[in-house]
């Protein structure tokens, strides 16, 4: 119950990092964006202030690419500890059947197999 609970705000908490990482890389502008405010493009008047957005905006990034990454591997985790504690109903019937074929197997009992089609029995010699 807690891991369900757990796996479920990790992926709440994984959506929520996703679409954030994704605005951020999208407010970011691109290498070649430098070369335009050099002729005078009004890169003093950003909303950052006239060094740009680049260093807040970087680092921000970088927190949230770090936070995305530890919560998959956390997502991972917990997911690989939910099926390893779930046994699969094959698995029990499998284990049933060969326990009874154990107890069975303690009184033995001879049968004659029969052949196909016929019917009478095959006698071993």
């Amino acid at each position: 119950m807690f891991s369900q609970n757990l796996q479920t705000i990790l992926l709440v908490l994984q959506v929520l990092v996703a679409m954030s990482l994704i605005a951020f890389i999208l407010i970011q502008h691109g290498k070649g964006a430098d070369a335009g405010a050099a002729f005078g493009s009004g890169a003093s008047s950003t909303v950052f202030g006239s060094q740009g957005s680049g260093n807040f905006l970087t680092r921000a990034t970088a927190v949230l690419a770090f936070v995305f990454l530890t919560n998959s591997l956390l997502l991972a985790y917990v997911a690989s500890q939910g099926v390893q504690q779930e046994q699969s109903i094959m698995q029990q019937e499998t284990v049933s059947v060969i326990q009874q074929e154990q107890t069975e197997s303690s009184t033995p009992e001879y049968v004659i197999p029969e052949i196909p089609g016929s019917d009478i029995p095959s006698i071993p010699e």
